[in-house]
């Protein structure tokens, strides 16, 4: 079949699978391209695998240090008439680069809240890998359903306290228009702690814990986003931000415990506004986002999600180069809050409008970094070749 992109909202309905592979082999190319020295992981674990920055995290590990990786996610196969998730062909694409090169990997295709996942991927550790010395939480879930009381929980992106209106950019049409949130009620606070809060995060230590396959001096992180001014009524100050919080909770718990037992360490690890699949969904951002881009990039100072994990997990997490802050969260999102790229950023802001969004914004590379998430405009696929949704 001939695939091209289908929009739906800020979501890509369709994805090509010989473009998501390529996309995958270029975030390769540079770690190929940048090999750290030193020592990394041997053996390890990315709960939330196969897009943005749980991708970045396997791939970094796997072609950085030729570690072992077992990766989680819940993806959409193809079927004849029908392409996959962008997930899924990416995970595809990791494989058979790793398998090329000779390296040990395996994924479970499946709802990582569950008991099962928990059970399915420490079997796979006890006889195929070795005990676990990183782990990586990466999930971005609108739903979560509690794997013990079966109840489902949904979260919302809503400020707290009071209504907020706000500009965004309709990413469809190129419109810049104000947006209006009503304030969240109590319950929808306490769903989003549920799906994005730390509460999962620390379930996977525990069964990880018990199961006896967690290595001495064992590290994990949990990725987290917190932004400034522009995106606090809405991230900070929010629902969203609620869950952070208890991110952070939870980052003190597993580390106080994984200490004690093996010197093991747990942080958050707080990066960069990005385009994924998950910030496109978030009012403001893909406005934020398009005018942070443009002052970055003006900057020489623009990264995208293989150069951050790069530097997280190679020059904070297993270098000398570590940055951190006084909540102990690793901090790779410096640059991003620099006063000077915050200051130009706010004032395209307030002067944004749909007329002169393509002239004060990169908006155009906002649109084709979204594309190329689903495996469209990436350079070198023939995108009118007839081509198998199967891989």
């Amino acid at each position: 079949m001939i695939i091209k992109p289908k929009v739906r909202g800020f979501v890509c309905t369709t994805a090509h699978p010989q473009g998501c592979i390529a996309h995958v082999n270029e975030q390769i190319e540079y770690v190929k391209n940048n090999k750290p020295a030193g020592e990394g992981p041997k053996n390890v674990l990315v709960i939330g695998s196969s897009t943005g920055y749980g991708l970045a995290s396997r791939i970094v590990s796997a072609f950085g240090y030729g570690a072992k990786t077992l990766g989680l996610f819940f993806e959409k196969e193809p079927t004849e008439k029908k392409p996959g998730t962008a997930g899924w062909y990416n995970n595809r694409g990791f494989e058979i680069a790793a398998d090329e090169a000779g390296l040990w990997n395996k994924s479970i295709n499946g709802d990582a809240f569950s008991n099962q996942a928990k059970e399915d991927a420490i079997k796979i550790i006890k006889e195929e890998m070795g005990k676990i010395d990183l782990v990586v939480y990466s999930l971005a879930s609108p739903r979560r359903q509690d794997p013990e009381t079966g109840k489902v929980y949904k979260s919302v992106l809503k400020p707290i306290g009071e209504a907020v209106t706000e500009k965004t950019l309709n990413t469809d049409k190129g419109l810049v228009h104000d947006i209006s949130i009503d304030p969240a009620s109590d319950e929808d606070i306490q769903n989003t702690i549920k799906v994005m809060g730390g509460e999962d995060w620390e379930l996977w230590m525990k069964a990880l814990d018990e199961a006896g396959v967690l290595a001495d001096g064992v590290k994990t992180t949990a990725y987290t986003y917190i932004g400034k001014k522009l995106t606090w009524p809405i991230y900070g100050h929010a629902t969203i931000g609620k869950a952070k919080e208890d991110l952070d909770r939870a980052s003190h718990a597993i580390h106080e415990k994984l200490q004690e037992k093996y010197n093991g360490t747990a942080n958050v690890s707080v990066l960069k506004a990005v385009v994924t699949q998950a910030s496109s969904a978030i009012p403001v951002m893909p406005l934020y986002i398009s005018l942070l881009y443009k002052v970055m990039k003006e900057n020489g100072v623009h990264e995208g999600p293989i150069e951050q994990i790069y530097q997280l997990i190679v020059n904070q997490m297993f270098g000398d180069d570590a940055t951190y802050d006084d909540t102990r969260r690793f901090r790779v999102d410096l640059k991003e809050l620099d006063d000077k790229i915050q200051g130009e950023v706010e004032r395209l802001w307030d002067i944004a409008t749909t007329e002169n969004i393509d002239e004060i914004s990169d908006y155009k590379g906002y649109q084709h970094e979204f594309f190329k998430l689903f495996g469209f405009e990436v350079d070198g696929v023939d995108y009118d070749k007839d081509t198998s949704p199967i891989v």
